[in-house]
Parts: C-alpha cells; sequence; structure tokens
C-alpha cells in the first residue's frame, strides 16, 4: 500500500510540474519575442536624463521624467504627443507647476481607466524620502488637466524609499491592486516588490511584500500587463548582464502566485543599465530606459515591441 501511494504522489508531482512547465509556455506563447530596442530619439530624448516613462493607452501620449532645461525643480514630469501610432513623437511639454515643483517628481504611471497619475516625489508632506502620490483628472484625454498630486498615506509609504507604482484593476481580480518597490524593513533585498489593495473608500491598505518577485538585490519598479498575468520588473539579482536588466514573471490566474522572474536576454538587455520600464496598455510594447552607448544623453527611452500570437 505505501508503494501504491508513493507512486500515486510521484506521478502526481511530474503531471504538476508539467503542468507548470505547459503553463509558463503557453503564457509565453502569447505574444512572439521581444525585438530589438530602438531609441526614441530627439525630441523625446535630449543631451541630459531622460527616463521613468509611461504611455496612455491610446499611445499618443508619452509620459517621461526629465532634468531638461525648462523645468521646475530636480526632475519633472513631461509630456511627449502623437496625433496617431503611425506619427512621430511631438517636442515633450513639461506638466506644469501643478505636478511639478521645486523638488523631484518622477516615474508616472496610469490607472487603466485614465484618471489618475500615480508618481514619485520628495516633496514636502510626505512620509520621508520618496513617496508616491496620485493625482487625478476628469478629462481622460486632457494631459495638462491633472489636479494637485495627493500622498498615498501610510499604507502604501513609509520613511524608506518607496517608488514605481503600477495600478491593476479588471474585474475578474476585484480588488484594485498597487504594485511598486520600497526599501521598507521586512524584505530579502533593497528595495523589494510590495502590493497594497485598495479600499473602498479609495484609500490603499497596508502594502505586503511580494516575495516570489523579491530578492537579495534590488528589484524595483514592477509593471503589469492588462490582464494580470505579466509583470516586467528591473533588477541587479544574478543572472543579469549588466548592472540592472529587465526581467518577466507570469502567472496563470489573478489569483496564483508570480513565476520566479526571467530575464528578458541579450536582445533586450545590455551590460549598461537597463529599466525602469512600462508595459503599453496592449501588451505588444514596453517602453524603458537604459544608459547603453549610441544614447543621446546619460539615460534615454527604448521600446521594444512584439506581436500576438498568430499576428494579432
Amino acid at each position: 500500500m505505501k508503494r501504491i501511494i508513493y507512486r500515486i504522489s510521484v506521478a502526481l508531482t511530474v503531471l504538476l510540474v508539467l503542468g507548470l512547465v505547459a503553463h509558463y509556455a503557453a503564457a509565453a506563447s502569447k505574444f512572439s519575442d521581444w525585438s530589438a530596442p530602438v531609441n526614441l530619439g530627439a525630441p523625446v530624448n535630449s543631451a541630459f536624463n531622460d527616463f521613468g516613462q509611461a504611455v496612455s493607452k491610446n499611445g499618443l501620449s508619452l509620459y517621461l521624467t526629465s532634468d531638461r532645461p525648462g523645468g521646475f525643480g530636480d526632475t519633472d514630469i513631461w509630456v511627449s504627443q502623437r496625433a496617431s501610432v503611425d506619427d512621430p513623437w511631438g517636442v515633450p511639454v513639461n506638466l506644469g507647476p501643478t505636478v511639478n515643483t521645486s523638488f523631484g517628481e518622477r516615474t508616472p504611471g496610469f490607472s487603466r481607466d485614465g484618471h489618475w497619475m500615480y508618481l514619485v516625489s520628495n516633496r514636502p508632506g510626505g512620509f520621508g524620502g520618496d513617496d508616491i502620490w496620485a493625482s487625478w483628472r476628469a478629462q481622460t484625454h486632457d494631459d495638462f488637466g491633472w489636479q494637485t498630486p495627493v500622498n498615498l498615506g501610510a499604507g502604501v509609504n513609509t520613511d524608506q524609499f518607496d517608488a514605481g507604482a503600477t495600478f491593476f484593476e479588471n474585474e475578474e481580480a476585484g480588488t484594485p491592486l498597487l504594485f511598486f518597490g520600497s526599501s521598507r524593513p521586512g524584505g530579502p533585498g533593497v528595495p523589494d516588490i510590495y502590493v497594497s489593495a485598495q479600499e473602498a473608500n479609495g484609500s490603499f491598505g497596508p502594502a505586503t511584500l511580494v516575495a516570489e518577485l523579491s530578492s537579495p538585490q534590488a528589484d524595483q519598479r514592477p509593471s503589469i500587463r492588462f490582464d494580470g498575468l505579466e509583470i516586467i520588473l528591473f533588477s541587479n539579482r544574478p543572472g543579469t548582464l549588466g548592472g540592472t536588466d529587465l526581467w518577466s514573471s507570469t502567472r496563470e490566474t489573478v489569483f496564483d502566485t508570480w513565476s520566479i522572474p526571467v530575464n528578458l536576454g541579450p536582445v533586450v538587455n545590455s551590460t549598461s543599465n537597463d529599466g525602469p520600464a512600462y508595459l503599453s496598455s496592449n501588451g505588444r510594447a514596453l517602453f524603458f530606459t537604459s544608459n547603453r552607448p549610441g544614447g543621446l544623453g546619460g539615460l534615454d527611452i527604448y521600446v521594444t515591441t512584439r506581436e500576438r500570437a498568430g499576428g494579432k
């Protein structure tokens, strides 16, 4: 009897492993491989640092962080617009003093509906150092209609480094979630990946460590796909080709744990610093920051693309 139970146990284990392998292969097969990255060039990139980008759901507005002349502080958030996805990006315009201050503002990200922008700032009124703030706009196509950012509070922010937020919400998952990087105590490295659930009143509850996405090294700025089944972060964990690389993790459903992150490989990553990244709304374009050779300044913005399986 013990021998039979043992054989059944082994068989079930094999089936489980094969199932996991099949799942991750299926998740990867939904899209083609990522293409060789392309520098966005001028006027998006400049001789200064241009980084921490995000793109609107319709793909017509590219938000970026820059210390180029004309800003209000250390780094500001700017937006470049285009008439269609086939047109070139226009000259970036500063979002103005409602969003930007004499302190640093950077690394925006958006809610799926486009009404909320989550950004990082070390402005006064926070909990210390870099905090995550949110700005709301009534018209989702008005790039200059953002209201004064509000600190997301003690559920998300600490007196440590808290930054790089990505917001996830869909009907299947139910509760909206905010994933971000934080150097607060309690994780295996500095910083690590945390998640906070949005409560009924719009505030965010106490953040918890996402252990499977965190390592003893630095893990930062997660960017989640629209269906919640893929997340991309940047890290200097073992296996990195350079200073920091882009890594991807998947899961079968929004209720499952994430897989062990996998390096995006030498087509996307370089021996320089690559990251942070931001996935487009359809999951087919990945905008990221790099200081690899061939750019216009210290940090430049690049894009890599992929197609859906079947070319859709």
